[in-house]
């Protein structure tokens, strides 16, 4: 569902977030209602089994990832299609701290890495002020941590890879390292040739050079 939205409105169009004065001047996009509805009350009842799991057993792992899932669902809808970036970063956060107890319970779930490191490249891309206040909030930051982290899930994730190889391809177009956001979006496009967003946005770079 959300990423029918994403794809219907073209929020994983790089153009918008190719630095901060590009993401903060961003529109807000109208979301489908229904959708809307429909995506929220699905994360409802995730949350409601994991949580059910957890009152069992702290240490379960498949509720541990439902949870950490659904805040950063939650978090991605806040921040790109509501444009709610304070309300995105208590998501964030949350999905953070679960993802954290996750690879406590399991090192190799490869894929809460992508909690771990959207926070920390995040945080770190923020102005220092922000940034220190930020950290009294408890959440820290370090873009090229965040970077190191986003590689993990790109190359082991199970479910999220494709995800975290946009999420990169994308951090290196905001980091001016346009080379390797380019062979970034060519292997995604040759894992998802009728996917045309890859290609838009290759040659997109191409005409920028």
């Amino acid at each position: 569902m959300l990423f029918s939205e994403f794809n219907r409105l073209g929020v994983l169009e790089s153009q918008f977030y190719q630095d901060d004065k590009a993401f903060d001047a961003r529109r807000q996009f109208t979301p489908d209602p229904a959708l809307r509805d429909r995506f929220s009350a699905a994360l409802d009842q995730a949350e409601k089994w994991a949580q059910a799991r957890l009152a069992r057993d702290a240490k379960n792992r498949d509720a541990l990832f439902a949870m950490t899932m659904a805040a950063g669902l939650r978090a991605d809808y806040a921040a790109l299609i509501e444009k709610r970036n304070l309300m995105s970063l208590r998501f964030t956060k949350q999905a953070t701290g679960w993802a954290q107890q996750l690879l406590a319970v399991d090192p190799n779930c490869y894929d809460a890495h992508l909690a771990t490191g959207v926070s920390q490249y995040i945080v770190g891309s923020m102005a220092a002020p922000v940034r220190w206040l930020v950290r009294l909030g408890g959440v820290s930051g370090d873009k090229q941590a965040g970077i190191r982290e986003l590689q993990v899930t790109a190359d082991r994730g199970q479910y999220l890879a494709p995800f975290a190889r946009i999420l990169l391809a994308i951090a290196y177009v905001r980091e001016r390292d346009k080379p390797r956001a380019r062979e970034l979006l060519v292997a995604l496009q040759n894992d998802f040739p009728q996917n045309p967003l890859f290609g838009r946005e290759i040659s997109r770079l191409d005409s920028q050079r």
